[in-house]
């Protein structure tokens, strides 16, 4: 029988053990991908990494107190901005309006522009799905989820835009999603008890062109815009929807006079203009890896890099 020291029984031990550890993850690893659903809504990408980039923005909107703060803060601010621009009859929030002659608009009656999603409806549960599922952004699964009809107020609009119609002012909700979806979309705000006016179009969908601008020109014709309230730069201005977020970011610090007085904007981490821009809308399942890749190439280690 074979004498081994006590080196060569360890040196045994410890190649048995590291053998039987490797032939255990793949067995465990076996084990999962037979567990693993048939089909998933983006095929490899959950298992070759097992987060999602939305979790942590999405868990914030739906479970920290700052996110309701914040969406609170902004609406008492909306309210604040709308007494003082219903004391000026001749103040415009639009730049659509910037060329109107002053006594012109003192005559029109007052309205202000919410975006919906992110602004006056809570979609956090969609992102929610795609984060369990596994999945990204589609119209497929997001036609089904505004059809739904179940978004719910973001803290505060509710208020502020029942608020603003007992004032007389009338409320349009000036969205990007298609015109399609403009019937379900009414119907879960009315569901939601938000004011819509009888005889005007107050749900604006899109039809063309996501600008917002010849939407905001449309109701212009017609109202003083007194306030617009979005969480999105397309929600305030054309120039804020560029492609090159360092060109946005300079655009909204040299219009810093607007914030919190004729625009409001509403806290949304999840998805946005520059979002689109970092992953150069490369939108789809089978881009999700890329997404990451061009995510993370986006960081800034140190100030102006």
């Amino acid at each position: 029988m074979l004498s081994l020291t006590v080196s060569q029984r360890r040196c045994v031990l410890a190649l048995t053990l590291a053998s039987t550890l490797g032939v255990g993850l793949q067995l465990v690893q076996q084990s999962r991908a037979q567990d693993a659903p048939a089909a998933s809504p983006t095929p490899g990408a959950a298992a070759l990494r097992p987060t999602h980039e939305l979790l942590n923005a999405t868990l914030w909107v739906q479970e920290s107190p700052e996110w309701q703060g914040l969406c609170l803060q902004s609406y008492a601010l909306a309210a604040h901005a709308l007494e003082r621009a219903l004391a000026n009859p001749e103040r415009t929030a639009a730049l659509e309006q910037a060329g109107t002659p002053r006594p012109a608009l003192a005559k029109l009656p007052p309205a202000v522009i919410l975006d919906v999603d992110e602004t006056v409806l809570d979609n956090s549960y969609y992102e929610a799905r795609l984060i369990r599922d596994g999945g990204a952004y589609g119209p497929a699964t997001w036609d089904a989820w505004c059809k739904e009809e179940s978004a719910t107020p973001i803290p505060g609009a509710l208020e502020f835009c029942r608020a603003a119609d007992a004032a007389g002012v009338t409320v349009f909700y000036v969205t990007n999603r298609k015109d399609h979806l403009r019937e379900a979309t009414r119907n879960n705000l009315r569901k939601q008890g938000f004011p819509l006016r009888e005889g005007v179009e107050t749900v604006r969908t899109r039809t063309k062109d996501s600008d917002k601008g010849p939407r905001r020109s449309e109701i212009a014709q017609a109202y003083r815009i007194v306030l617009l309230v979005g969480d999105n730069g397309a929600d305030f201005c054309s120039p804020l929807t560029g492609e090159d977020n360092a060109l946005n970011r300079a655009y909204a610090q040299r219009e810093r006079a607007r914030w919190g007085a004729g625009w409001i904007l509403i806290p949304n981490p999840m998805y946005g203009q520059w979002e689109n821009n970092v992953v150069q809308r490369k939108w789809g399942d089978e881009n999700d890896l890329e997404r990451l890749r061009l995510r993370r190439a986006a960081l800034r280690g140190a100030p102006g890099k």
